[in-house]
């Protein structure tokens, strides 16, 4: 039991009764002795900690004063400005959520709880406006984790650091970074009983001491560098965010990442592409979405690579990924597009129109991509190449005279003859009248393409001469001279894209749901594309 103000002033008004009342002698002193019995009792009554199961007194059984000291919860101060209103109510909040009773609530605590001092590293609390040191709260000894357990000694350590760090150390001294700040008035019970509280916080008169004007003078510095330490961390951490300001301006990070050849390039992308990417639920952006694809495209980066650059789990990413590119190759395909003849003839390169006029509309030659080797038998055995000794997927591409990619295949299997691939791609409904096509001697297509009344030109062969004629070496040498343009361009999309270098997985060789073309087919358009939007290989 706890004798408060209320059971005192009860003893006096007993003690006057008892003074002034129609009693006897004998009954006078009888009453009289109880209530100093009483008195005694209420003024050395032990303080008690109220930390649970913590059973700290002030005094031990006997009655004799034990060593420890009890502290009252902090005031909220809320007439000391508005920093240290802010500070005091989160002190007051701090120390409720430590103590962690439910009759003790912000708002709800009694005067006469107290925490003694075992709950503290040194003894007792720190300074109020000491947020960061190890005893601004309890923390020791609670009877639960929920709070957890400071290191006064890390705390100097990281405040030396600090003052040395900004040069400091010349104007604090070891006796001022060691010397503690200005203590919480313990509860001593040598002193006199406290008064009681007022009830209206509001009423407190400011006081600012000379104290906390000197710590606050020689922290002043201190916070200013902190302060801007800490702007030039939050730039340097929008370097490295991948977001809009990652590549913004930087022609060079552009190139590198995504193969175009300038920013204004890729924001122009950026424009026919982000309205139809449906970001969803999804933690990446738009334009996240777009930066990690072609990324992934253009240095076949892992997708668990590319999880940690994003902060997102790598499912996300593969889903991100699929999404992206068909949203790719819906709005990028127009690019690989076939040009009018008249087009073609204004803007023929000389050195074609020195060796076959301006009849010249394309460059043709196969290149084929790695794939996993299939389980099926009969798939296995389309789809492993001679030439290239692997299970490939091979692509018929065509380019114009200018160096621009105007038509690119389905995938085929690696078994795939150049002239059967040719034959039936869809090339040969492209050509007019009086077009002629450059390829190499593995295209025998000269009766088909002249079916559609064009003509090809391919390297002539000796067919058991001993070497060929004078014309046939100046016609062979134009042919080669010119068609190593389209070997050109092939290395510049494998080159620029690294992902048409690695092994590709057999379910991108699966057609789409409701369509006629692959995963793959649809990465090599995207990447063809890209190319097209890049400079061309013929000046």
């Amino acid at each position: 039991m706890v004798f408060g103000p209320r059971p005192q002033r009860h003893f006096k008004r007993q003690a006057s009764s008892c003074l002034f009342t129609s009693e006897t002698p004998s009954d006078r002193d009888r009453s009289t002795t109880e209530i100093l019995v009483l008195a005694t009792l209420y003024f050395i009554m032990p303080t008690t900690c109220c930390v649970k199961n913590c059973h700290s007194r002030s005094h031990d059984k006997e009655g004799n004063k034990t060593a420890l000291r009890f502290f009252r919860f902090p005031l909220w101060k809320r007439m000391y400005g508005e920093q240290v209103a802010e500070v005091t109510k989160r002190r007051r909040m701090a120390w409720v959520a430590a103590v962690r009773r439910r009759d003790i609530t912000f708002d709800n605590i009694s005067k006469s709880m107290r925490v003694c001092s075992l709950h503290f590293h040194s003894g007792e609390p720190s300074y109020e406006m000491l947020e960061n040191h190890p005893d601004w709260k309890p923390s020791l000894l609670l009877g639960h984790d929920d709070v957890q357990m400071t290191d006064e000694a890390r705390f100097q350590r990281s405040l030396k650091r600090k003052v040395v760090a900004e040069g400091l150390h010349a104007e604090l001294t070891q006796e001022e970074l060691d010397a503690e700040p200005p203590q919480v008035q313990p509860d001593d019970m040598d002193t006199e009983p406290p008064q009681e509280l007022p009830q209206d916080l509001d009423a407190e008169q400011p006081v600012m001491t000379s104290a906390e004007c000197e710590f606050c003078t020689s922290r002043q510095a201190l916070i200013i560098s902190l302060l801007e330490e800490n702007r030039q961390l939050k730039e340097e951490l929008e370097e490295y965010r991948m977001d809009e300001s990652f590549l913004k301006g930087d022609d060079d990070k552009v190139k590198y990442y995504t193969g175009l050849p300038n920013f204004a390039m890729f924001q122009a992308m950026l424009l026919n592409i982000l309205p139809y990417i449906h970001q969803g639920k999804r933690k990446l952006t738009a334009f996240q979405c777009v930066l990690l694809t072609l990324m992934r495209l253009r240095l076949d980066l892992p997708t668990q690579h590319l999880s940690h650059l994003f902060h997102v789990h790598r499912t996300t990413v593969s889903v991100a990924f699929q999404q992206t590119i068909e949203v790719l190759y819906a709005r990028l395909s127009p690019i690989v597009h076939w040009p009018s003849r008249d087009s073609l003839m204004v803007s023929m390169p000389h050195q074609f129109i020195e060796s076959f006029g301006r009849h010249v509309a394309a460059i043709v030659d196969c290149f084929e991509i790695f794939i996993e080797k299939a389980s099926n038998v009969h798939a296995r055995a389309q789809t492993f190449s001679q030439y290239k000794h692997h299970h490939t997927m091979k692509y018929l591409i065509v380019i114009t005279p200018q160096g621009f990619i105007s038509f690119v295949s389905k995938g085929w299997g690696g078994r795939t003859s150049d002239k059967h691939l040719t034959e039936n791609c869809g090339f040969l409904d492209k050509l007019l009248p009086g077009d002629i096509v450059l390829a190499d001697r593995g295209f025998n297509i000269r009766e088909s393409v002249g079916m559609m009344c064009a003509e090809v030109k391919i390297p002539a062969f000796t067919r058991g001469r001993a070497q060929l004629d004078a014309k046939d070496i100046e016609e062979t040498r134009a042919i080669a001279h010119l068609r190593i343009h389209v070997e050109r361009v092939i290395g510049l999309v494998r080159n620029k894209y690294r992902v048409l270098h690695t092994v590709v997985p057999i379910h991108m060789t699966l057609p789409c749901q409701g369509e006629d073309v692959t995963f793959l087919d649809k990465i090599v358009i995207i990447c063809c594309a890209l190319t097209n939007m890049c400079e061309s290989v013929i000046i």
